[in-house]
């Protein structure tokens, strides 16, 4: 592939030497480089094995654990294909890339697994399962039918209803026994299936019981041995297992994203996933730590207030429900167990009350900041940036490059298209793509490959429609968000011309702002900049409509049935209703609202309806007024506590009930001091003393 050591190195601010052959011949200039306690960097993927242990067998080599080596790929993503002499610039900046430090440690999510396996499947299948993996894990067996073999090597539990919950190292299975042949005490001396006139008594030693005529010739042949028993009562077991091998057709998770340490296969061990399934169970004794993906604040969740549900986006989007809610205390809770790490919570979640934590916000933006910054110094113009899984959808990217080295007619990964792993392409949303298009990303593309829930489309499709209203309400042509979806290498053709589409209008001038940790913050900042850059002679008014299921937008009060009661601004997670303590009002500071809906849901009127919007000018960040009223004051001390509107509502509701006559409906005119004055100070009220 063609590369440019001159370009390269002043765009990275290094000397560098062009190697043809640095895993062979010029082996030794990659061991002086091992020596050396500076940033290492390969770019080459394809043989990272035999450098790391080159690096391991190189005397005076600095160790890994000191100063890692950072492995990156350059030739499928961009040295192979038909505009490979073009791709300097992104080559440098996925270098630039490369060499940022990894993402700083977070709190782990610990399992622990002793190797008790639960084969779950037909027993003829089970017990060939088991046989795989035996010798490594303490196997039992649950059948759920067909035919075992003679020997009696694993426990095997005959069940009714199984009910699997947990994960890995602490799965809780419970079910009910109640067929006539008790398991532990069967011999498998094969009497009862030959006795059985109606062939209802099976290789799995259990009796169908709709096939069974009440003969009950299974009793006498089994009288010396006493498991038939027809009166035996159902009983319900329950026991904890390390890892559950699922072999029926239904899973017993009905969520898109099954727990750690719990396998489905469907289709048996012909299944050509079941190789993979089966190292991997293997391997699953011990401990074994995965980051802790998310961050939590309570204290600005939209999800609900009062026991009133605003916001549910998490909830609904996880795909391995490892979300629920907790009303009684106003949050959500988030299994760490169940989470597979994701982030769709993080995306669609309109405050920043649930974060992703690995990598952390501020440390995606460094980098999205440095590939962009790179690919320009080094004279790169109109970036796409590609989004892709670090797994299937890498795979897919390699699969293009590889296809584009050997077929002229394929384009690969075009020289302005900049490939960008992540640990879950739904973990990204609104905020950090449109801070990558003020960075300098003329495009920002999504690529799912079909291994994503469905509902991570849906709402990446949905925040990707606000995107694209806003760029283009502020003037920006051309589309600038793409979701493209390639499962695999029959997709590659169309993968090859949706990357080939052309550029749209970028920024003038690149942000230089730094995320923040607030995915509101970022927002703001990523807006601002727009704003700024925009041509005002674009912009068709002062607001943009946005999409309906949007993070911005304002409310709109209807002052003929409000009556300022305010529940909505003690409804408000995000300070956006406020109150005033001199006077009846209810003010609003747009650019907090999050439109979560509890304000809605919360006002007992029904006065409140969500407009999504983007207001353009400044009084987005100012307070305003949305309804007012005249005060009423108190009939004994003048003093306001209440407003006009409100306080003749309550009379005329009240007026009617028996409690509220005469000079009882005079004192909800008082104020709570003259109310309390009043009932001491009236003559004709009863006292205890008088009892």
């Amino acid at each position: 592939m063609p590369l440019d050591p001159k370009v390269l190195g002043e765009a990275l601010d290094e000397d560098l030497t062009l190697h043809t052959t640095l895993c062979r011949r010029d082996a030794p200039a990659f061991q002086r480089a091992c020596r050396s306690s500076e940033d290492l960097v390969v770019a080459c993927t394809q043989e990272a094995r035999l450098f790391t242990e080159l690096s391991e067998q190189t005397e005076g080599a600095v160790s890994l654990d000191v100063r890692p080596i950072h492995f990156v790929n350059i030739r499928e993503t961009g040295g192979w294909g038909r505009e490979a002499a073009k791709a300097m610039p992104k080559i440098a900046a996925l270098l630039a890339a490369a060499r940022l430090p990894d993402a700083e440690p977070v709190p782990t999510v610990t399992y622990k697994s002793t190797g008790r396996l639960l084969v779950i499947g037909e027993l003829d299948q089970a017990e060939r399962a088991a046989g795989m993996v035996a010798d490594v894990l303490e196997v039992s067996l649950m059948a759920t039918g067909g035919a075992g073999m003679q020997d009696r090597r694993y426990p095997v539990i005959a069940a009714q209803a199984p009910q699997v919950r947990g994960w890995l190292g602490a799965f809780d299975v419970s079910w009910t026994t109640g067929n006539p042949i008790d398991l532990d005490l069967c011999t498998r001396c094969n009497a009862c299936v030959a006795a059985c006139p109606e062939g209802a008594i099976g290789l799995d030693y259990q009796v169908d019981l709709n096939r069974c005529k009440s003969h009950r010739a299974c009793v006498a042949a089994c009288e010396a041995v006493g498991a038939i028993n027809f009166q035996r009562e159902p009983r319900d077991h329950s026991e904890r297992f390390d890892l559950v091998l699922d072999l029926r057709r239904d899973p017993a998770f009905s969520q898109h994203a099954h727990p750690q340490g719990y396998f489905h296969l469907p289709h048996g061990l012909s299944d050509a996933k079941a190789i993979d399934a089966m190292l991997k169970v293997r391997e699953l004794v011990g401990e074994f730590e995965k980051p802790k993906f998310f961050n939590y604040k309570q204290k600005v969740c939209a999800h609900g207030r009062n026991e009133t549900v605003g916001c549910n986006a998490c909830v609904e989007v996880c795909s391995a429900l490892a979300i629920s809610s907790d009303l009684k205390r106003n949050q959500i809770v988030v299994n760490p167990n169940l989470c597979v790490g994701c982030g769709a919570c993080t995306t669609v979640c309109p405050t920043g009350a649930i974060s992703y934590a690995y990598p952390r916000a501020s440390e995606q933006g460094v980098k999205l900041r440095t590939l962009l910054a790179t690919f320009q110094r080094a004279g790169g113009k109109d970036a796409a940036l590609l989004l892709h899984s670090q797994e299937a959808g890498a795979a897919l990217v390699g699969d293009l490059g590889r296809a584009a080295s050997l077929d002229k007619s394929v384009r690969g990964v075009p020289a302005r298209v900049i490939p960008l792993p992540l640990w879950h392409t739904a973990s990204v949303g609104l905020d950090v793509w449109l801070t990558a298009f003020a960075y300098g990303a003329s495009q920002v593309w999504v690529l799912m490959t079909g291994e994503e829930a469905p509902q991570y489309r849906a709402a990446v499709r949905e925040q990707m429609a606000v995107a694209q209203a806003i760029v283009t309400g502020m003037g920006y042509a051309g589309q600038h968000f793409k979701l493209i979806e390639a499962r695999d290498a029959n997709d590659l053709p169309a993968l090859d011309a949706a990357l080939g589409e052309a550029p749209a209008q970028g920024v003038k001038r690149r942000a230089s702002f730094a995320v923040q940790a607030e995915k509101r913050a970022t927002l703001e900042l990523a807006l601002d900049h727009l704003l700024q850059d925009s041509t005002t002679q674009a912009r068709t008014s002062d607001a943009i409509a946005l999409p309906k299921v949007s993070l911005l937008g304002t409310i709109n009060v209807n002052k003929d049935t409000c009556t300022l009661c305010l529940s909505c601004v003690s409804a408000c997670p995000a300070s956006a209703l406020q109150d005033n303590t001199e006077r009846p009002q209810l003010r609003f500071i747009e650019k907090n609202c999050v439109q979560c809906g509890l304000c809605a849901t919360t006002c007992p009127e029904n006065a409140i309806t969500l407009q999504p919007r983007l207001l353009l000018s400044e009084q987005r960040k100012q307070l305003r007024v949305l309804n007012e009223a005249q005060p009423y004051q108190c009939i004994r001390c003048s003093k306001p506590f209440g407003t006009l509107k409100g306080i003749e509502v309550m009379l005329s509701k009240l007026s009617g009930h028996a409690m509220f006559q005469g000079e009882a409906l005079e004192r909800l005119k008082m104020c709570g001091d003259c109310r309390v004055v009043d009932i001491y100070s009236n003559p004709g009220e009863a006292r205890i003393t008088d009892l």
